[in-house]
């Protein structure tokens, strides 16, 4: 999850500071979701994936 978050948000060229500030979370937060020390919860990846401008599809196999 944190290297999915990582890329997401150098693809949109977004600082780990700003991610940070969109979702009301602090930079070092985000730092340890990147290096794989902490797994945000749904609810937190969900806003981290929206801020970034991407969509979660959950589908049915």
């Amino acid at each position: 999850m944190g290297q999915i978050i990582h890329d997401a948000r150098k693809d949109g060229r977004v600082t780990q500071k700003e991610l940070a500030r969109r979702i009301g979370k602090d930079k070092s937060y985000i730092s340890r979701i990147e290096k794989g020390h902490i797994e945000p919860g749904a609810s937190t990846f969900y806003r981290i994936m929206d801020s970034l401008g991407l969509r979660i599809d959950i589908v049915k196999r």
